[in-house]
């Protein structure tokens, strides 16, 4: 019964890890570029959230589990338009400087969304007003028991996750994201517009991770201003895992790395969990380096 309960545990924290993990391949997938500034993008789409709410409440009385539904519409569409800001201010103008400069870049973004986000909030614990995240739950069997949330949570991650992958797999501008992300200038040349595809991207990965945010914020309760880099960091080893560039690669690494995670927290300690981790990604580096599933990069001949 005990191992159910982390199994379910597992995968639900797995789907958190999953979807910020997307954000981190696809930006991989387009630019061969690890966009450091995505965990912070996460953690944003946490306190807009938090803000939105607050504001619903305010107007409406006490927080119902509706106001959740217009919050993450809006998130999504604000933290997807900061996404876009970022590609075309920080890594556009550097696309020609080589590897180190927009690493450098990105890492300049995520310091600065991380000290706006402390300087604006904060550096306190914000929790969400209590009643938006919906109660309740269902006994499986014996004591093993499912919540509301967890519910809730698990639809909608495996939708979104379903979504993009059939997404890029069956759509003419998901060809496109495919054609660009093993070479741009080809696709140049197919008339593809590369710039509008890297937009895209970027407003498809942190669109993802601000959805996350919310719903890791209603999860768990609270957070501060340093969740962006402790799942942001998470969220990267999932992607490492899967097989940077793959997309289904990152859902299997996001999947596989909570239900270690909870395992490990379950059997053994919760103080071994992030120690246990990342043996086991060293170990999956040492005799796999592309990954569970494998990098998607394009060969240059």
């Amino acid at each position: 019964m005990q191992l159910l309960q982390q199994i379910i545990n597992g995968v639900t924290i797995g789907s958190f890890y999953a979807l910020v993990a997307l954000g981190y391949t696809m930006v991989y997938g387009v630019l061969k570029l690890i966009n450091f500034a995505h965990g912070d993008l996460f953690m944003w789409g946490a306190y807009l959230g938090l803000t939105g709410v607050s504001l619903l409440a305010g107007l409406a009385g006490a927080g119902q589990p509706w106001m959740a539904v217009p919050v993450i519409t809006g998130v999504l569409a604000l933290i997807a338009l900061t996404g876009v800001l970022v590609e075309r201010v920080a890594y556009r103008p550097l696309r020609a400087a080589g590897r180190l400069a927009p690493i450098i870049s990105a890492l300049g973004v995520a310091f600065i969304l991380e000290s706006i986000a402390r300087n604006v909030y904060g550096a306190r614990w914000r929790t969400y007003p209590t009643g938006v995240a919906p109660a309740g739950g269902f006994v499986l069997a014996g004591s093993v028991r499912i919540s509301t949330m967890q519910i809730a949570v698990l639809v909608i991650s495996f939708l979104l996750m379903a979504g993009l992958y059939l997404f890029v797999q069956r759509t003419r501008v998901g060809t496109a994201m495919r054609a660009v992300s093993l070479d741009h200038t080809v696709s140049r040349l197919m008339g593809i517009d590369v710039d509008r595809i890297i937009a895209l991207v970027f407003v498809i990965g942190p669109g993802l991770g601000g959805i996350a945010g919310v719903v890791v914020a209603l999860y768990y309760g609270s957070f501060d201003f340093t969740l962006g880099w402790s799942f942001g960091l998470k969220a990267f080893i999932a992607a490492i895992l899967g097989g940077i560039g793959n997309i289904p690669g990152a859902m299997l690494g996001g999947m596989f790395l909570g239900l270690v995670e909870t395992l490990a927290s379950g059997y053994i300690s919760p103080q071994w969990k992030d120690v246990i981790a990342y043996v086991i990604l060293i170990i999956i580096l040492i005799f796999r380096p592309t990954g569970i599933l494998g990098e998607r990069v394009a060969a240059k001949v």
